[in-house]
């Protein structure tokens, strides 16, 4: 994608240093709120992300103080006053699972850096992220249900992430929850001083570049992703399909002499 079409970006930035893509919420006025824009700018922006030949591995992040606030409810209430009925709704349900899909199933690591709270569609952002770090103070929730909305299209990804129960809790109850417990939970996988977020996010980032080979991290997201639909003998054939490629391929063959040869290698 021209380069020139990422500079008419307004609620999203994006650059590529070291290896690294990040993508970087900046709408801290109205708390980094997911319009229908916002997500057509993150949607473009991942896809440019994806192709970009400079990046492999990419980051989410925000300005401000809050990471994101979810929906922004604004543009709900304009659509209510407007009459807008249930095509319009299911069009904009449907924009926004398109995010969460391509983030899933995108070919790159995504990190997600939570520098403050992520609720309802923000804590759903920052589910859909392969890894999370967060700080202390950060808060989380799906808040929805105490706003008469669904956590509909998180929950798909929420029960493979974290398991049937503690979905329940969560979205059943729209609790926000501390940092600490989204850890026990398994919601994000860090959590470490604000102070320290962004130098914690970048070293985990580089160590994915240099330490593993691109190839089989995007087999590898893929594989996870597809393998809770199949049925076991189906899952079996395909993890040794997989395999089989695997050891044919260039990354194999490059990663196997260098650990005979006690060679270290620097994928990126």
């Amino acid at each position: 994608m021209p380069t020139q079409e990422l500079e008419e970006l307004r609620y999203i930035s994006y650059e590529s240093q070291d290896a690294i893509g990040y993508i970087t919420l900046n709408r801290p006025d109205k708390r980094n709120a997911l319009s229908y824009d916002v997500v057509a700018e993150l949607k473009q922006a991942f896809e440019v992300a994806e192709d970009d030949e400079h990046c492999k591995v990419i980051v989410l992040r925000a300005v401000g103080d809050v990471f994101c606030a979810g929906t922004d409810l604004a543009s709900i209430q304009e659509q209510a006053l407007q009459g807008v009925g249930y095509p319009d709704h299911l069009s904009d349900s449907a924009h926004l699972m398109q995010l969460f899909h391509q983030i899933y199933t995108l070919k790159k690591i995504v990190i997600g850096q939570v520098q403050g709270h992520a609720l309802a569609g923000g804590c759903g952002l920052a589910t859909i992220c392969d890894f999370a770090f967060t700080v202390p103070d950060a808060q989380f929730g799906y808040t929805e249900v105490k706003l008469g909305l669904l956590p509909a299209i998180v929950s798909v990804f929420l029960v493979r992430k974290i398991g049937e129960a503690r979905t329940k809790q969560l979205l059943l109850t729209g609790d926000v929850i501390s940092a600490q417990l989204a850890a026990d939970f398994g919601l994000v996988n860090f959590l470490v001083p604000k102070e320290e977020l962004a130098d914690n996010v970048y070293r985990f980032a580089r160590r994915l570049c240099v330490e593993n080979s691109g190839q089989s991290m995007e087999i590898t997201k893929e594989m996870l992703a597809r393998l809770p639909d199949m049925a076991l003998e189906d899952s079996l054939r395909y993890a040794a399909q997989l395999n089989a490629e695997a050891r044919s391929s260039n990354d194999c063959r490059r990663g196997v002499e260098a650990f005979l040869n006690k060679e270290k290698i620097a994928w990126d």
